[in-house]
């Protein structure tokens, strides 16, 4: 019977992507309802979002969407005050935490016990997932940076755009700087958008994956991990099912299964 290991055998890190992997759902979503109920975002912008988010939540993001969710996330802070925003993590970071899985808990958990740094890396604005990582009581949060001007964003990057190949840039930098093997490093999706991400560390991890990235996990035999949905959703159930899985202790619900590799 195969089994996940998570010890640690020299600087590591693992990443996590923040929408349906780390949480269930979106949270720009979230971030959207706070903005909007603060009065910070007009009712049609706010509506124009949520069907963005919804989208995102039923199908998931892809490669040929990044101009958009780069156009949606920094948008959505444009013109808003830096402090109005930061004052929105009160509303948001216990709602988001409400959201995070059980199973990412665990794992959170696991690789603290293996003396392994743990990011949250997502395209959310660092305003909104630093916060939230050390409320988690993880290392960090890598996200979004918007240029800010006179306390305002401008809704220009102010940084790589920390999705697609922009996280491998910022965990490349962050490993530089932390002295971080990428090669002994964890990261775990649920969309083909983090493909360069899981490529670009020695032990990516497929959660509740997309066709795209569950097929590539297929192909290279990477782990796919099914977490339980905090939905009423029916729930895919895999047909080989680990029973003793070191990597989440209490055990992952909706079981772990490894790719077959070609």
């Amino acid at each position: 019977m195969t089994e996940l290991h998570t010890f640690s055998a020299g600087p590591s890190a693992a990443f996590f992507d923040l929408d349906r992997t780390l949480i269930s759902g979106s949270s720009a979503f979230v971030l959207g309802i706070a903005a909007w109920r603060g009065d910070l975002v007009p009712t049609h912008q706010f509506v124009r979002d949520a069907f963005s988010a919804l989208s995102f939540v039923l199908s998931g993001a892809s490669d040929d969407t990044s101009h958009g969710v780069r156009d949606r996330i920094l948008g959505a802070v444009r013109g808003i005050h830096v402090d109005d925003l930061v004052a929105l993590n009160a509303e948001i970071v216990p709602k988001l935490i409400d959201r995070v899985r059980p199973e990412s808990l665990a794992l959170i958990d696991r690789h603290r016990q293996a003396h392994r740094a743990t990011y949250i890396v997502s395209a959310s604005p660092i305003e909104l997932v630093e916060p939230l990582a050390k409320a988690l009581g993880m290392t960090a949060g890598i996200g979004t940076r918007s240029r800010i001007i006179d306390g305002v964003y401008t809704g220009e990057l102010d940084g790589p755009f920390c999705y697609g190949e922009g996280k491998v840039e910022a965990i490349t930098e962050l490993a530089k700087w932390e002295g971080f093997d990428l090669d002994q490093c964890w990261a775990y999706s649920d969309s083909a958008s983090d493909l360069p991400m899981l490529s670009a560390v020695g032990h990516p991890v497929a959660v509740n994956p997309d066709a795209k990235l569950e097929r590539r996990a297929n192909q290279a035999g990477w782990p796919v991990v099914e977490f339980r949905k905090r939905t009423k959703a029916v729930i895919r159930r895999t047909t080989r099912t680990v029973g003793a899985v070191g990597l989440a202790a209490g055990g992952f619900a909706g079981g772990v299964r490894w790719a077959r590799t070609r």
